[in-house]
């Protein structure tokens, strides 16, 4: 039997948005809107039973990778950690190309599909990773000798650490610690729509990465932050938010011209052949260039 901690924090998390739900009652209402929290809560339900479903596929093809190197690090108390630290470095490098590959990032988008920041937002996760091919970021753990078990419970405590930093009840944390780790101002960043913010910080436990790679951004309490895409969905409905990207996707590929149609699976979102869209990059580039000129 497959070890998932997430399952065991379900209650936690659920005991946690209501009380996030209470305190925000009383001192900022407009953090929660029932009918997106009602979204947020199927989604993270239907992302459950799509995990369960691909879970088995998923383990299979970490055992088939583990088998197929000589490399074996086995359970030893060292292991943990530093699969830990890897994952979240693979973790990174999926995030990130979950918002520069559009493949990828119909399978993401859910996530950031809610114009509010709440508890209730981080259960949006994906319900079409597994078709996606996300497992694949993954996949160099297991070649390195890392024991499948091991990867998934580490990809789990990843996900739980993930889940407190959907919030606007806490604005920071102490210095060294917004240094090191992934923090709720970090991650308002990462959801924002602001032009300064797009396509920062994908950490996931560790904002380290980012500042490493550069991709970091602090948060600038003089902009405040708007959330969800650069295109909102205008939405409740809980199928037409997970599937409504593939469905895009399916329609530029069925009408560009053939040259094109791969670009549109693998080209950042926003790409298109004709320049009739902006990309992230374009948005950001256009915002840099208006700011400079008030300077002047």
């Amino acid at each position: 039997m497959q070890f998932n901690p997430v399952t065991f924090a379900i209650p936690v998390f659920v005991a946690l948005i209501v009380a996030e739900l209470l305190w925000a009652r009383r001192r900022q209402p407009r953090a929660y809107e029932s009918r997106d929290t009602a979204t947020s809560l199927a989604i993270g339900l239907g992302s459950t039973v799509a995990g369960g479903l691909t879970a088995a596929a998923v383990l299979a093809m970490l055992v088939w990778a583990h088998s197929a190197t000589p490399l074996s690090i086995g359970w030893a108390w060292w292991a943990w950690p530093l699969c830990f630290v890897l994952d979240d470095l693979a973790y990174y490098t999926f995030h990130r190309s979950a918002h520069r590959v559009r493949w990828f990032w119909a399978s993401h988008v859910n996530h950031h599909s809610s114009q509010h920041y709440n508890l209730s937002t981080a259960l949006r996760q994906s319900w079409t990773g597994f078709f996606a091919a996300s497992f694949i970021f993954r996949l160099p753990l297991a070649f390195a000798g890392f024991e499948p078990g091991m990867i998934l419970a580490c990809g789990g405590f990843n996900l739980i650490y993930q889940f407190w930093i959907h919030t606007e009840s806490i604005k920071r944390m102490p210095h060294w610690f917004e240094a090191v780790m992934n923090t709720p101002s970090h991650h308002r960043v990462h959801h924002a729509v602001n032009a300064r913010y797009l396509d920062r910080n994908y950490a996931g436990t560790f904002i380290i990465w980012d500042k490493l790679f550069g991709t970091f951004a602090a948060e600038d309490d003089a902009d405040q932050i708007r959330y969800g895409i650069v295109h909102q969905i205008g939405s409740f409905n809980p199928l037409k938010v997970v599937f409504h990207e593939w469905l895009a996707i399916a329609r530029d590929v069925w009408r560009a011209p053939w040259r094109h149609k791969l670009s549109y699976l693998w080209r950042e979102p926003g790409w298109s052949h004709d320049g009739s869209r902006e990309t992230s990059d374009m948005i950001r580039r256009r915002w840099n260039a208006a700011a400079t000129d008030q300077k002047d």
